[in-house]
């Protein structure tokens, strides 16, 4: 279906258009910016995979300390505005 879609001339013609409106210095900026991105997010990739891959040992595990019970926090105490100066008092 894709295949379908684009055949090699359509390429060349997105090709041409993609360099008509990025102009030809723009390019190899855009590509090395992508080149970098990609090479960042796969050290990540293969960092999240490795911490994945070492467990932590038990005795860790069971070190741990339990966690306290979760304690809401007390409400807040109406607090009164002080009077305006110059503003005539009621009666």
């Amino acid at each position: 279906m894709v295949r379908d879609l684009f055949e090699g001339w359509h390429l060349i013609i997105l090709l041409v258009v993609v360099l008509l409106l990025f102009g030809s210095r723009r390019l190899p900026e855009g590509a090395r910016a992508l080149g970098r991105s990609l090479r960042i997010f796969k050290s990540e990739v293969k960092g999240l995979t490795d911490d994945d891959a070492e467990p932590a040992p038990p005795q860790q595990l069971a070190a741990s300390p339990p966690a306290p019970p979760a304690v809401p926090p007390a409400p807040a105490a109406p607090v009164e505005a002080p009077p305006m100066s110059g503003a005539p008092s009621s009666p």
